[in-house]
């Protein structure tokens, strides 16, 4: 599994085939590529802020999977045709091509500013694994995107014991999310080998010394804390 990062929740996956692009938002520091130059089969979507779902657009020849309120408001509001929409929930796995891809609640808001407040369901995070989750094991690849949350007891009671991630990206950026202390927690609590920090230095609010995020992660967890460039890979 090839993991990329574009920058602030932008995430590639690459798996036997199958290209994944998650929360695609490509107007952040971190990143220096164009959306013309990806061509995803599926565009995932954690919830319906605009720093998640604003380039969306740009992936017309690919289907979308999110909630099935923020999958109904893309194919309304950027033209996608319904069945070029997957509409899940939390705790549901979709199949994508032979890739496994669960939905885990998180803590977060998700309304879509609109004229009018629109409700974009409960937030999420997503669980991407080369092996359904009955059978997750050693020889599961699984990665974890948290979404936009808060250090949440989901993670030590469900998530990391029963989903079992190799890998998970976490949110860092403290102020709208987890900041390094929580997520170096959260580390812990999965029980992964990898932690990549995401969702930082991209606006004011969210601007982080990451280096604090390196040394919790080592103090808090038995993680490697894996910082990436924008648009660096990590083979998982």
């Amino acid at each position: 599994m090839e993991l990329t990062w574009h920058g602030h929740s932008t995430w590639h996956v690459e798996l036997d085939g199958t290209s994944l692009l998650i929360d695609p938002f490509f107007d952040n520091p971190k990143t220096d590529v164009e959306p013309s130059e990806l061509d995803p089969d599926y565009v995932l979507l954690t919830h319906g802020h605009a720093d998640h779902i604003a380039d969306t657009s740009e992936f017309p020849d690919a289907t979308v999977v999110a909630s099935p309120e923020v999958a109904g408001y893309v194919a309304e509001e950027f033209g996608f045709a319904e069945e070029d929409t997957i509409g899940f929930n939390i705790g549901g796995t979709v199949t994508l091509d032979g890739v496994y891809v669960t939905m885990v609640r998180a803590d977060h808001t998700n309304g879509i500013m609109m004229d009018y407040d629109l409700s974009g369901g409960m937030p999420a995070g997503l669980v991407i694994s080369d092996t359904k989750p009955a059978d997750a094991g050693e020889d599961a690849t699984t990665f974890y995107h948290a979404g936009d949350t808060a250090l949440m007891s989901e993670m030590k009671d469900v998530i990391g014991p029963y989903l079992q991630p190799d890998a998970a990206a976490l949110p860092t950026g403290d102020h709208f999310t987890m900041g390094p202390y929580q997520a170096s927690i959260a580390a812990d609590w999965l029980d992964v080998a990898y932690a990549l920090p995401m969702h930082y230095d991209t606006f004011p609010p969210i601007e982080v010394d990451i280096s604090a995020f390196e040394e919790l992660v080592a103090a808090n967890s038995d993680a490697e804390a894996v910082v990436l460039d924008g648009d660096e890979s990590f083979e998982l």
